[in-house]
């Protein structure tokens, strides 16, 4: 006799709900975090030397930051020696608000982008989500990059330089993020860029 599917009671679907909420908040406030996550969601599975490899961060950075994601129940661990790290790509779509990896990779880029720290620094995270979907519809060549200032109430100058900062979270988020078109409905598909960017190289390379 086959085994009876249980469906969630709608408590369960709240309580999976704020979780997955905490998570998502937990990797925004730890952009080194959010950084290991991104990295084993699009180039994983990879072993945790591969990650510290990939983003030169000391091997026990690596490590507690793996140990944290797994406890968090957003990586999960295969094999033995070496052991593989995998992770599914997180989205929250509830009230407008939409995260998922491209975002999680923008925000993570402050950790080696000084424009990218800057911004954040100067108007937090939130910012800098609004600022990937005006970069998104920059690179879609819909508007120019003057006029990404306006919606984002910043002056030009800071627009134009997160606006470039910012074209590796979205040449990479284009590839790889599988929710990519939650945040760009209308124009995933129109977004290029002039020069090409190696989006299956390791993110430091990417981010550069």
């Amino acid at each position: 006799m086959p085994p009876r599917s249980v469906s969630k009671t709608p408590s369960q679907d709240l309580e999976a709900g704020i979780n997955q909420l905490a998570t998502v908040g937990r990797l925004l406030e730890h952009p080194a975090l959010a950084r290991v996550y991104v990295y084993a969601c699009y180039y994983g599975p990879a072993t945790r030397p591969q990650i510290k490899e990939a983003l030169a961060i000391p091997k026990t950075t690596v490590y507690d930051h793996v140990e944290t994601l797994e406890a968090l129940g957003i990586v999960t661990l295969e094999g033995d020696r070496p052991v593989e790290v995998t992770a599914e790509p997180l989205q929250i779509t509830t009230d407008g608000i939409v995260v998922t990896p491209t975002i999680l990779h923008a925000v993570a880029l402050q950790e080696v982008d000084e424009d990218v720290s800057y911004f954040v620094e100067r108007y937090g995270v939130g910012k800098v989500a609004a600022a990937v979907r005006q970069a998104g519809l920059h690179y879609a060549g819909q508007i120019t990059q003057r006029m990404v200032a306006d919606p984002l109430d910043i002056p030009t100058g800071e627009a134009i330089s997160i606006v470039l900062a910012l074209r590796p979270a979205l040449a990479v988020g284009q590839e790889y993020d599988p929710h990519f078109d939650v945040i760009f409905p209308d124009i995933a598909g129109d977004i290029e860029f002039e020069t090409d960017l190696d989006v299956a190289a390791p993110l430091p390379n990417s981010e550069s």
